[in-house]
C-alpha cells in the first residue's frame, strides 16, 4: 500500500463520521431552555364557523353553501355562529322595552346611509289646505207661484241666469176672480161697518190677495184684476215657466230664485284629518278669479257621509258675498285655522314601517346596535307624525335605510322575541 491510497482511506473514515454526527444532532431534540423556532410561535388562526348563508334582501331563505343569490344579482352573505350568539345578548340600560337588539357593522351602516334622529316634543298647530268649488247657497230659495188661476198677461224681460233685486217685476197676471170680490169690498167700506169691513178684507186674503193690494185697492177706490208678480228675495234666477198668454192655475210655479249672498263653498277634507274641523271655525279663501285678495268665512255644516273613493269629508263653508263678486262655479283654496293642540312626541313620519295591523319604529341603540319598538301614533302633519305611546324625549330613531335592518331583524328573529316567541322568521314590518 502506498503512501496516496493509505491517505484516502483515512480522509474516507473522517467523512463518515462527521456524517454521522450531525444527523445526531440534528435529530436530538432541543434542550428547554432554548427558545423555539418563529414559525412554530405563531398560533393556528381558526376560521369562524358558518351556519348558513342567505340573501340580505330575502334573509327567511338558507342556503348551506357560498354562491350566487337566486332571488338578487349579488353573492350570499354568511351567517357566523359568533354572531348568531352576539345577537341574542343582551342591552342592559338601554329602556327601550326589548332587550335584544340587532348588531349591524358600523361600516356598513355608514356605507349605507342608515341616518337617525332624535324625538322631539312639539306641536302639530299646522293650517289644514284644501281645495274647494263656490256653490249656490240651497238655503236661501224662493219658489214664486200663483195663488190664484189666472193669465199671464205680461212678462218683464227676464231669463233664467239673471241676477235680480229684490221686489223686481217678473209677470203681470190677470185674474178675473177677483174682479167681483175688490167691487164688494169697494162697496163695504161705503158702510163705515168696521167689523164687515174686516170680514170683507179677510176673505179677499183668502183669496190670495196680498195686504199691499188690498191697501192699494181701499186708497184707489178701484178695482185692481191685473196683479204684478215680484221677486220675494235678490239672487239668481234658476227658472223661469210664465210665458205672456199662458194660463196658470192655482200653486202653478212661476220661478225658482238663489240667493247669492252669502255663497257656500264645499271643500273637501281628507279623513285622516277630519278631527281638524268644527262647525264655525273661521276660514280664509284665495279665489283664481281675485288674485292676492283675501275672503274671511267660517265653516257652516260637516256633511255627515264620507266620499267612498277619494275618502275626504265635505265642509260646507259660508262666505259672504255682499258686492255678488264671487260667482257660483268658480275654484278656491280654502285655509283653515288649525285646532288648538297640546305639545307632544313627534317623529318624521318616513321613521315608520306600518304593516296595516301595527306601527315599529327602530331605536338605535349602544355599540351599533338596533331595536324595534311599537308605537302608538296621533295626528299626521307636514312629514311629522305624533307619538301617543312607546317612546320617550331624545331617544335616537332610524329614518333611513331600514330595508338592511329589516332584513337582519327577520334573519335573526328580533321580532319574534319582541311578540314573546321564538320564531326566526319574521321581519321588522312583518306580522307573526
Amino acid at each position: 500500500m502506498n503512501k496516496n491510497t493509505f491517505k484516502i482511506i483515512v480522509l474516507s473514515f473522517i467523512l463518515a463520521a462527521m456524517s454521522g454526527g450531525i444527523g445526531y444532532w440534528a435529530a436530538k431534540p432541543q434542550s428547554a431552555g432554548k427558545p423555539l423556532a418563529k414559525s412554530a410561535e405563531k398560533p393556528v388562526k381558526l376560521e369562524p364557523k358558518v351556519l348558513y348563508w342567505y340573501d340580505p334582501m330575502v334573509p327567511n331563505q338558507r342556503f348551506d353553501k357560498p354562491g350566487k343569490s337566486p332571488f338578487m344579482d349579488m353573492q350570499l352573505v354568511p351567517q357566523y355562529a359568533e354572531e348568531k350568539a352576539a345577537d341574542h345578548g343582551t342591552d342592559v340600560g338601554d329602556g327601550v322595552g326589548n332587550s335584544a337588539g340587532i348588531k349591524i357593522d358600523p361600516r356598513i351602516v355608514q356605507n349605507l346611509g342608515v341616518r337617525t334622529t332624535p324625538v322631539t316634543r312639539g306641536t302639530l298647530d299646522s293650517p289644514l289646505d284644501v281645495a274647494a268649488n263656490v256653490q249656490l247657497n240651497n238655503r236661501q230659495v224662493a219658489i214664486v207661484q200663483a195663488r190664484t188661476a189666472g193669465f199671464v198677461e205680461r212678462v218683464y224681460a227676464r231669463a233664467p241666469g239673471d241676477v235680480i233685486a229684490r221686489g223686481a217685476p217678473l209677470a203681470d197676471l190677470l185674474v178675473p176672480e177677483w174682479t167681483g170680490a175688490q167691487n164688494e169690498f169697494l162697496a163695504v167700506l161705503k158702510t163705515g161697518d168696521q167689523g164687515l169691513i174686516q170680514s170683507v178684507r179677510e176673505r179677499l186674503r183668502s183669496l190670495g190677495m196680498s195686504p199691499d193690494l188690498i191697501a192699494q185697492v181701499e186708497k184707489s177706490g178701484q178695482a185692481h184684476v191685473i196683479v204684478t208678480i215680484t221677486a220675494p228675495i235678490g239672487g239668481l234666477i234658476q227658472t223661469l215657466e210664465a210665458r205672456t198668454g199662458m194660463a196658470v192655475a192655482p200653486g202653478a210655479t212661476l220661478a225658482q230664485i238663489n240667493g247669492l249672498d252669502p255663497v257656500w263653498i264645499e271643500a273637501a277634507v281628507p279623513e285622516a284629518q277630519a278631527r281638524q274641523v268644527a262647525v264655525g271655525r273661521r276660514i280664509s279663501a284665495s279665489l283664481a278669479a281675485y288674485p292676492g285678495e283675501k275672503f274671511t268665512g267660517k265653516v257652516a255644516a260637516l256633511l255627515p257621509e264620507v266620499d267612498r273613493e277619494s275618502r275626504t269629508l265635505r265642509v260646507r263653508i259660508e262666505l259672504p258675498n255682499r258686492d255678488g263678486r264671487i260667482k257660483p262655479g268658480m275654484f278656491a283654496q280654502v285655509r283653515l285655522d288649525a285646532a288648538k293642540s297640546i305639545a307632544t312626541l313627534l317623529i318624521p313620519s318616513e321613521a315608520v314601517i306600518r304593516t296595516g295591523k301595527r306601527d315599529v319604529v327602530l331605536v338605535a341603540l349602544k355599540g351599533s346596535r338596533f331595536a324595534p319598538v311599537e308605537v302608538k301614533l296621533g295626528q299626521e302633519s307636514n312629514g311629522q307624525v305624533a307619538v301617543l305611546e312607546g317612546l320617550e324625549e331624545g331617544r335616537s330613531i332610524v329614518v333611513s335605510g331600514q330595508f338592511l335592518i329589516d332584513s337582519e331583524a327577520s334573519l335573526k328573529g328580533v321580532v319574534a322575541r319582541m311578540n314573546g316567541e321564538d320564531h326566526s322568521s319574521h321581519a321588522v314590518g312583518d306580522e307573526p
